[in-house]
């Protein structure tokens, strides 16, 4: 049984999940350390009087729902078009925009706010599919296509609402942004998970998975073996729509208001990272979507400890770039190699004094 344990964790450890398993235990080890309370999770009244759940580990999964849904959308438009979307904080703004457009048209209720985020979902696609044709028939490189509506985007958004930044009150956007009532969990963590379940029924139950990293591994072979590249990157484009438009609603709800400048700013760097730290390739091919679930949550820990430790919000991401480097230089093919190298070593050394011992006796 001992064995059959030490086998799992060395096959765990020599995974695509081996650089964030250890970087999520080292947050973990760290904060327990300076502060053993740091993951309490305590039970009290929120201002409408409802029993919640709140603490640190809370504002983790919680404050990272956003990163999560669009690291998801960033891993299969990597994995497919071996690139990076870096407009996709620009897009959640424009999707935020259209659905507090919806909101404020009439009175907000659960049919207008359904009605609001389908359009605003329509309305994201066909942005994001606008960066689709870019990448899929020009063969203009990912982050050169997406860097139009990186800069065009927040003030099409801006413009959307007559330059405004308009406020939307609901008891409704309040449940979907924070509480609902009798349930002691923040709503944005049970969106993401059922998300996360939706997504993996897609990938797992079709086939959909295997060719967009066929698509991503050799183009030209998945060709030949009857897989439309083009359609494969379109369908990534598709879920794309979907995660920001997600992410900006979900947003929209948690502030009541939508600001084109403030939306999810950056949103998109922190995405890439996330899918770097979880061990996926940026050049496209294979992808573990837990590892970029597990690289969104390390940064999200990682800004919640740095606010923890009294750091300044504007030195937060400079803390931050630096851990990420660490990380991401650790999770390399040229320290993989080091570090298998120095395994072998060390294997040697030890078969010899295996055999010297033996020979002695």
């Amino acid at each position: 049984m001992a064995n059959k344990i030490q086998a799992q964790v060395k096959k765990l450890f020599q995974s695509q999940l081996a650089i964030p398993i250890v970087a999520l235990l080292i947050l973990v080890l760290f904060n327990l350390i300076r502060d053993p309370s740091f993951f309490s999770i305590v039970i009290k009244k929120n201002n409408l009087g409802n029993t919640v759940l709140s603490g640190n580990l809370v504002s983790i999964l919680n404050g990272a729902s956003e990163l999560v849904i669009l690291s998801i959308g960033m891993t299969l438009v990597t994995s497919a078009t071996k690139g990076q979307d870096i407009s996709i904080g620009a897009a959640a703004a424009i999707a935020g925009s259209v659905f507090v457009k919806i909101l404020r048209s009439g009175e907000i209720g659960a049919a207008s706010i359904l009605g609001g985020f389908l359009l605003a979902c329509v309305v994201a696609t066909i942005f994001c599919l606008f960066n689709g044709v870019l990448i899929a028939k020009f063969n203009i490189q990912p982050m050169i296509a997406s860097l139009i509506l990186y800069t065009a985007g927040r003030p099409i958004a801006y413009w959307i609402n007559g330059g405004a930044t308009p406020n939307v009150e609901s008891p409704l956007l309040t449940y979907i942004g924070g509480f609902i009532p009798h349930i002691a969990v923040p709503t944005p963590i049970l969106v993401v998970i059922l998300f996360i379940i939706l997504i993996n029924l897609l990938l797992t139950k079709t086939t959909l998975s295997l060719y967009i990293q066929s698509v991503g591994i050799n183009e030209r072979a998945a060709k030949l073996n009857g897989i439309d590249p083009v359609m494969m990157k379109m369908i990534v484009f598709v879920i794309l729509g979907l995660c920001v438009t997600m992410a900006g609603s979900i947003n929209v709800c948690r502030i009541g208001l939508i600001n084109h400048e403030t939306i999810l700013l950056d949103i998109e760097m922190d995405a890439i990272l996330a899918v770097a730290i979880g061990g996926n390739s940026l050049g496209g091919g294979k992808f573990k979507l837990s590892g970029s679930i597990l690289g969104a949550y390390i940064i999200q820990a990682l800004t919640i400890t740095l606010y923890a430790m009294k750091v300044s919000s504007t030195a937060v991401k400079a803390y931050k770039a630096v851990v990420i480097v660490i990380i991401v230089v650790a999770g390399s093919p040229v320290v993989k190699v080091w570090l298998g190298r120095m395994k072998d070593k060390l294997l040697a050394k030890t078969a010899v004094k295996s055999a010297a011992k033996v020979e002695a006796r």
